[in-house]
């Protein structure tokens, strides 16, 4: 039978009772005076009780003491269990704890802090050291298959600190150092896609500055191309008085100091309209008696005055 079925609901009478018991080992553990009223009782299960007082400690808002009393079966002495002081429902707690790692955010590392990388980090993965063997299908050489294997016991999968600083020369670990992939951990493709994804955010078409710029970042001159596959699609900005100076942006981004915003070519304007309104053009009020051309207005007011 388990313990939750031989578990009493009912509180034990005696130990119930037992009020003066369990308030005076509250008093003894706590410090003078802030052991307040009794609010309550609960059964612990057979001939187990609680019962808990206020606590009047500044800053324990909602806690009680727990005082818990027990009796041994057909006996009548009750006898103290354990006092401890536990919060309330309605107790003033500390927020849940949280990792540190969870907790940082992007610029809160400062100066002088060091900020360790787990080594299952999914946004590594490891890079080349130079212990890997050519394939057999390798146009490599007889004689650089052994300057390789002489290479691999110098080349060790140390910490980058231990790792030689000159490789031997002609060895596959010289040409990875001349590559710049001779690093004990690389980005790997999640670590590549949650970079983007976060550039992207920060500087990308979609944000009011892209939106409102004359053209995007990819034809503009003050952009710097990045090396590896996330060339295609960002770079760095090299404009001191852009938003994005030294940012890594997406060639979809745009600013208002694009490096052509005052040459680009300017709207088509529209064509001249037919009609000009904006000129009074003389029409005469009767044609001229006996010829075909059409008088001036003030000479035909002046010939019908004379003529009256």
């Amino acid at each position: 039978m388990s313990a939750a079925t031989t578990r009493s609901r009912t509180p034990d009478r005696l130990c119930a009772e037992a009020v003066d018991l369990a308030r005076a080992a509250a008093e003894e553990a706590a410090a003078p005076g802030v052991v307040g009223e009794h609010v309550g009782t609960v059964s612990e299960g057979d001939r187990v009780v609680t019962h808990f007082f206020e606590c009047k400690e500044p800053g324990y808002r909602g806690w009680r003491w727990a005082a818990t009393v027990a009796r041994a079966s057909r006996a009548k002495v009750v006898t103290l269990d354990e006092v401890v002081l536990l919060p309330g429902p309605d107790a003033l707690l500390a927020p849940e704890w949280v990792p540190w790692s969870e907790r940082l955010r992007p610029g809160d590392m400062g100066p002088g802090d060091l900020l360790p990388t787990d080594q299952e980090d999914l946004r590594l993965e490891p890079g080349f050291l130079g212990e890997d063997e050519p394939l057999p299908s390798s146009p490599v050489s007889e004689e650089m298959a052994e300057l390789a294997e002489a290479e691999d016991a110098d080349v060790t999968p140390a910490a980058p600190a231990k790792l030689p600083a000159v490789p031997t020369r002609g060895s596959i670990a010289a040409v990875a150092e001349e590559l710049g992939m001779r690093r004990a951990r690389v980005l790997s493709r999640y670590g590549l896609h949650i970079a983007a994804d976060r550039w992207e955010e920060a500087f990308g078409p979609k944000t009011p500055m892209a939106q409102a710029a004359p053209a995007p970042c990819v034809s503009c001159g003050f952009l710097l191309r990045m090396g590896g596959s996330l060339g295609q699609a960002f770079g760095v900005c090299a404009n001191e008085f852009s938003p994005a100076d030294g940012r890594v942006v997406s060639l979809a981004y745009g600013c208002g100091g694009h490096s052509e915003a005052a040459v680009m070519p300017k709207p088509p304007q529209p064509a001249r309209p037919v009609v000009d309104e904006t000129r009074v053009d003389p029409f005469p009020l009767r044609p001229a008696r006996g010829s075909g051309s059409v008088p001036e207005t003030g000479d035909d007011e002046t010939a019908e005055l004379g003529h009256s």
